[in-house]
């Protein structure tokens, strides 16, 4: 869940390597270097004049859009994030078998595959890119109400890195969003990504800013604009939406969290691998270290990065209020182990978000 880029070789001996690199990318913020503190209950950082919006495009032409569609097979989407995905094997699925009654309300839960249904089970999904040595890697992402109806929110991290903005290896590629992944499957499809943008507080020069300066500072929030299916219907007509929000987070708020986290492609004895959304719910509190980054009770790391912490959720209907993205755990933020902190939607996702809904797809 952290913003840094690089892969290095497919051999055994470069893992050591890859990790300091890639797997904080998708999966937490984990490096040092903190911004100033803000005090706890503060609202995200605005920016001023120095928070723009830096923009990337990604897939535009049919061919390019069919490339992605090919590039993403089953298997390939079950490996995304190993290590070494020539000797890793493919994970089983999962099949803990769906519950269609609603999950009570303000019920905790420090993390379990989500059984319950509703339209979080279309809305939020599993985000895939490349590298630019590359290699695979995976987030989670969400489908936002928009005037264009092809938004979607996730970490910034997950899609660049510090650095210039034309830098090509600055940025992710082969990115394709499939809502409701659900073991190597694709119930609604696959969406390749037009446009991506975040903060260009990301444009700094790495030599004197990390990815976790960025990050704690507020603004590890990133949009992205999909493409149409191939029947020509946008992305939003296919899976619905969740609302979104630009508010001042409130300690004990009770906020519900999902993911696709996947360690256990990298860690046979960790407890997921990528194949189900994971479901975490609990009241948030402000990192000590990290008090612009608010987190819940849970356990998910890598691959959860950019999934939405959702306030005002109505577990009968699996619909809320996209409040902020899962950026890092207690590593970064402090606080109690196992817990997992977003970066809370302020001015500066706001910017991102009036910004996408102007593109079309």
């Amino acid at each position: 869940m952290s913003p840094t880029h690089g892969r290095i070789s497919s051999h055994r001996s470069s893992i050591r390597s890859r990790t300091s690199t890639r797997v904080v990318l998708t999966a937490v913020v984990v490096a040092a270097g903190l911004a100033t503190a803000a005090p706890a209950g503060a609202a995200p950082q605005d920016g001023g004049a120095g928070d723009r919006v830096s923009v990337h495009q990604e897939t535009v032409t049919a061919a390019q859009q069919q490339a992605v569609q090919d590039y993403w097979t089953p298997t390939r989407m079950k490996l995304a994030g190993a290590l070494v995905p020539e000797e890793t094997p493919v994970p089983a699925d999962d099949d803990t078998p769906d519950d269609p009654r609603p999950l009570p309300a303000n019920t905790p839960d420090p993390g379990a595959t989500w059984t319950h249904g509703g339209a979080v089970d279309a809305s939020v999904g599993r985000l895939f890119f490349t590298f630019s040595d590359g290699y695979d890697g995976s987030c989670t992402a969400t489908v936002v109400t928009g005037a264009n109806r092809s938004t979607v929110v996730t970490a910034a991290h997950c899609l660049r890195g510090v650095g210039a903005p034309t830098a090509a290896d600055t940025w992710t590629h082969n990115l394709y969003f499939v809502p409701g992944y659900r073991n190597g499957a694709k119930p609604l499809g696959g969406f390749s990504i037009r446009t991506v943008a975040t903060s260009s507080r990301w444009d700094a020069d790495p030599g004197s800013t990390t990815s976790a300066d960025v990050a704690v500072a507020g603004y590890d929030a990133g949009v992205l604009v999909a493409n149409r299916s191939a029947d020509g219907r946008r992305l939003a007509d296919v899976t619905g939406s969740q609302r979104i929000a630009f508010t001042q987070p409130t300690r004990g708020e009770f906020v519900h969290t999902f993911g696709y986290p996947k360690e256990r492609l990298n860690d046979p004895g960790a407890k997921y691998a990528g194949s189900r959304m994971i479901h975490c719910a609990g009241p948030a509190q402000p990192g000590p270290k990290a008090p612009l980054l608010w987190g819940e009770p849970c356990d998910m790391s890598h691959g959860a990065s950019g999934g939405p912490h959702l306030a005002q959720f109505d577990t009968r209907t699996g619909v809320g209020t996209v409040v902020g993205v899962t950026t890092t755990t207690d590593d970064l933020a402090g606080g109690p182990t196992g817990t997992l902190y977003a970066t809370r939607l302020g001015d500066s996702a706001h910017r991102l978000y009036s910004w996408a809904q102007t593109r079309p797809a």
